[in-house]
């Protein structure tokens, strides 16, 4: 199923199999497959159980304060390095061994912004991350109170990052003058150039580290912002997301009309090569 019908998301609660197209979908039917998504559920119940444990642990408020507040102003950081040096890294689609993860994590959504299945992280990779970026720092300030409080403080601001990210990518004009600019800047990283722009909820590191641009006419156009340089010429060496994908990689979004008609031409087209040169 892509997008709300008569059995729309709002009826649903099962994910496993399903595709949602956010080009197709209400600011509503996003709040309800949002809130039934099983990686925040998962976010929202460590977050509050780690919340408990700062509590009771916590020998006055101070060290869980400085924690949450240290996790929350580290939060945009970590998430510029992870996004510039990790996910958009051409080294991890080399490998058998990371290239399923490199796809999962952010090639799918390049490929295909609106699909929100793979726009939310995997829960298997960002909790993990979460928990190394937040629960260090917090120790190292608040000993165990601030530790589980930067963790609950990371938690919820992933919450927070992840719903405005899919109100990015929504087929949807926010009123607010923050979200409206934001979401220009985020979108000019999806369909401009993906070498820069690399936040989501906030682009101060963008601007200290000299990678935000405003205006596309700042930058050129990229040629890779669909594939991340994962083109069929580097599909021919490295086959193993493409193995995984079952179909050469995307240089741009289907057509209008095109739809997976095109690309099932370009698959019969790619595979019959690639089987050949094995």
């Amino acid at each position: 199923m892509s997008g709300p019908d008569k059995d729309s998301v709002m009826s649903r609660w099962m994910w496993t199999g399903r595709s949602y197209d956010l080009g197709k979908m209400s600011f509503r039917d996003l709040a309800a497959a949002y809130s039934t998504y099983y990686a925040i559920h998962a976010y929202l119940i460590v977050a509050v159980v780690s919340l408990f444990v700062a509590v009771r642990v916590a020998d006055g408020w101070r060290p869980a304060l400085t924690g949450a507040v240290a996790a929350v102003i580290l939060y945009p950081f970590a998430w510029y390095l992870i996004h510039r040096f990790i996910l958009h890294s051409r080294s991890l689609y080399k490998s058998r061994w990371t290239a399923a993860s490199w796809k999962r994590i952010h090639f799918d959504h390049h490929q295909d912004p609106h699909r929100l299945e793979v726009l939310f992280g995997a829960l298997w990779t960002t909790l993990p991350t979460i928990a190394v970026v937040t629960v260090p720092v917090g120790w190292l300030l608040g000993g165990p109170a601030g530790a589980a409080a930067a963790l609950s403080a990371g938690l919820i601001t992933t919450c927070v990052y992840e719903f405005g990210h899919c109100v990015q990518h929504l087929n949807y004009q926010p009123k607010s003058a923050f979200l409206k600019r934001i979401k220009r800047l985020h979108l000019a990283h999806h369909f401009h150039s993906e070498r820069g722009n690399f936040g989501i909820m906030s682009f101060i590191p963008d601007r200290l580290f000299g990678t935000w641009y405003d205006a596309v006419r700042d930058v050129p156009r990229s040629a890779t912002t669909f594939n991340l340089g994962y083109d069929r010429a580097e599909a021919a060496r490295y086959p193993f997301v493409a193995e995984l994908t079952g179909a050469p990689p995307l240089d741009r979004p289907p057509l209008a009309g095109e739809g997976e008609v095109g690309q099932t031409a370009a698959t019969e087209l790619w595979l019959p090569r690639r089987r050949a040169t094995k």
